[in-house]
């Protein structure tokens, strides 16, 4: 499967890191516009994966699909420029710094924002047949997920806020893994099985994604989710993205920046 070793995948992972500060408004606007709409449609399948078999480890077995796919095609999540970005400044390389970090994480998230709602409206056409009729059975499951995830919460205060913020910090270290797995290897094989393991392993643990619940939380509003708009961002996006910049950045980023390319001097003779 072509595997690369830790210090050459680190390397190419400031290399995209790189790339995505120096890359283009239109550019970065259209591949993270394409990552959302893409993962959105692969938490769809999912979801209609889980309420048909009512397995909730067949959508995580199959879940990872949608992943894999926009990461060949080279689209953007802000789950992975969370990691990515940051090491080129760490790296020192010209022309990256935080101010063009912090560009391109607000225009992924513009992008991503805008596919995934492009999904919620089309996949809320589809579960109620143009909106003429009630929404069908996987319809139901997310606009009962999009209350037991917002206002769920909001009854245990501080303490709901948080847990949301700690799924969050764990989702990340794991998709940021996956992110990582796109890099592991040279063949298209030795990618899609390094990014499918922990992209399954944080679907099933029902962990939090931004981008996913760019998804399913509006697409709730639209089936009728007894939750405001308002109670979406403060009791669900804003806590699941700063938990997965965190989680990112600290579990996997730093991590394999510090170890394999930071490397500390060896041990000497005896020592």
């Amino acid at each position: 499967m072509a595997y690369l070793a830790p210090s050459e995948f680190v390397t190419k992972l400031i290399d995209a890191g790189e790339s995505k500060i120096m890359m283009s408004t239109k550019d970065t606007l259209v591949r993270s516009y394409m990552a959302g709409a893409t993962l959105a449609l692969a938490a769809a399948f999912a979801v209609t994966i889980n309420v048909q078999t009512g397995e909730p480890l067949a959508g995580a077995i199959l879940f990872p699909v949608g992943f894999c796919m926009l990461y060949l095609l080279g689209y953007d999540l802000l789950t992975g420029v969370f990691v990515l970005a940051p090491l080129a400044v760490w790296d020192k390389r010209p022309g990256c710094d935080w101010s063009g970090v912090l560009r391109n994480w607000g225009l992924v998230f513009v992008g991503n924002f805008a596919g995934a709602l492009t999904t919620a409206f089309l996949m809320a056409v589809y579960f109620t047949t143009g909106f003429a009729t009630e929404p069908s059975e996987v319809g139901m499951k997310l606009a009962g997920t999009g209350v037991a995830r917002t206002v769920g919460y909001a009854e245990y205060g501080l303490a709901g806020w948080m847990t949301i913020f700690v799924r969050g910090m764990l989702c990340n270290w794991m998709v940021s893994t996956g992110v990582v797995g796109a890099q592991i290897s040279t063949t298209v094989s030795g990618k899609v099985i390094a990014m499918w393991m922990p992209i399954m392993l944080f679907f099933y643990m029902v962990f939090e994604h931004s981008v996913v619940n760019m998804f399913l939380f509006p697409t709730a509003l639209m089936l009728g989710g007894n939750f405001t708009v308002g109670d979406y961002f403060w009791w669900n996006e804003v806590p699941t993205v700063l938990g997965n910049l965190v989680g990112g950045l600290t579990f996997t980023g730093l991590m394999l920046y510090t170890t394999h390319v930071r490397t500390s001097p060896k041990r000497g003779i005896g020592n």
